[in-house]
């Protein structure tokens, strides 16, 4: 019984991680570019602009 739901969680994962796949946002060489430079530039910081861009931003030490 153990090993069915194991399964279960491993098909579970598997679509979710498909889905995850086909609804990510892909940027153009130009938008990241774009992205990195206004980024260099340091006129907002690094949370600001990933908030307009609508960019997931994971939090860690460097990021406020």
């Amino acid at each position: 019984m153990r090993q069915k739901s194991q399964t279960r969680q491993t098909g579970a994962a598997k679509v979710i991680k498909d889905i995850r796949r086909g609804t990510r946002k892909q940027y153009s060489a130009e938008k990241k570019i774009r992205i990195v430079l206004d980024g260099l530039r340091g006129e907002e910081t690094i949370a600001e602009l990933c908030r307009r861009e609508g960019i997931w931003l994971r939090a860690g030490p460097c990021c406020s």
